[in-house]
């Protein structure tokens, strides 16, 4: 079974239309959906109507949200500016198998690449 961990942009993006394509994920077998409380926040914050944020709580409910991984996690020297690196920290400390993101700027270094252990993706790239 994959365990996935969504970064913030991929719960803001799922939230953002009552029919955006991401929202599927929360409908497939075989996958534990997995992020942390600062992704949340950050997608809570940038989401500005309200049905928006009705529909990202109702994902959240069907989401592990994991503890903030502490940032001094031994080994993970990996170039990512600040605001990234708790997403990182927090899908290895869960375990996750695979992170997605749609942040090319900032992971796009990584797509296809494991980084301690857990594979970064863009949400297409997994759905395929």
């Amino acid at each position: 079974m994959d365990r996935v961990f969504l970064d913030a942009n991929i719960l803001f993006s799922a939230a953002y239309r009552c029919d955006a394509g991401l929202a599927r994920l929360w409908d497939l077998k075989n996958l534990e959906l997995i992020s942390s409380g600062y992704a949340a926040e950050e997608a809570r914050r940038n989401l500005s109507k309200d049905e928006q944020r009705i529909r990202l709580e109702a994902l959240l409910c069907k989401t592990r949200l994991v503890p903030e991984a502490s940032p001094r996690t031994g080994g993970l020297e990996v170039q990512l500016p600040e605001k990234d690196r708790p997403i990182l920290h927090a899908a290895v400390q869960a375990g996750a198998s695979h992170l997605l993101t749609g942040d090319i700027r900032h992971f796009g270094a990584f797509f296809g690449l494991r980084l301690h252990g857990v594979l970064i993706l863009t949400p297409a790239t997994y759905l395929q």
